[in-house]
């Protein structure tokens, strides 16, 4: 009898574990927080709308922190893990840069918070950030680089530049040169869709979900 009964809640078990959302959390700086712009208005937000535009069942958590670096964003993951992530993607590093951070002590942070989520049970996704080229040569190759060593090491996604198509374009930058306007959230949004969609239907083969969760 009690095998009749549990077979006869798997159904429901399933059917409720196929309904769950997943739960993406973007750890990051003020260009995920949205500085200068309507929490609407910021990357998180704009991607959770245009996945749910898809039918994708998924729940963007906005951790961003205007000023963070990867020290602050490692001082923080417990925080961030308390609201149960299922993927967590890491956007930091820009502040470190713009402060002058010696790369490595970038990198060494970086590689924490990756092993700290992997440790946790979390996927993790990498969203790179490019240096100031007025700090270098030298210090712009070490600065770029760690973030395709740290993916392929840890054999987790990178998108190479969290600011592709929007840096630098007064349409899409504030006045301060930095921070994305309105559109230009947008813009990081819609750049980083294919990314996360090819990403969340490899992390639904893996825990078993739908392919569109």
């Amino acid at each position: 009898m009690l095998a009749l009964l549990l077979l006869g809640l798997l159904p429901a078990f399933q059917a409720h574990a196929q309904s769950a959302p997943v739960r993406i959390a973007v750890l990051g700086d003020s260009l995920a927080a949205g500085y200068g712009v309507k929490p609407a208005e910021s990357f998180p937000a704009r991607l959770e709308a245009a996945l749910k535009a898809q039918g994708r069942n998924v729940i963007v958590m906005n951790h961003g922190v205007s000023g963070d670096t990867t020290a602050g964003g490692l001082d923080r993951i417990d925080w961030m893990l308390a609201d149960k992530p299922d993927i967590v993607l890491v956007e930091l590093g820009g502040n470190d840069a713009l402060r002058g951070t010696d790369p490595a002590v970038t990198d060494k942070n970086l590689t924490a918070i990756v092993e700290r989520l992997k440790a946790a049970g979390v996927t993790v996704w990498l969203a790179g950030m490019l240096a100031p080229r007025n700090l270098g040569s030298d210090y712009v190759t070490a600065f770029d680089g760690l973030y395709k060593r740290i993916a392929e090491k840890y054999q987790v996604p990178l998108y190479p530049f969290i600011l592709d198509g929007v840096a630098q374009d007064p349409a899409f930058i504030q006045a301060d040169g930095i921070h994305p306007n309105p559109r230009g959230a947008q813009v990081v949004a819609d750049r980083l869709l294919p990314f996360v969609t090819k990403n969340l239907d490899d992390h639904a083969a893996t825990v078993h979900r739908p392919a569109r969760p």
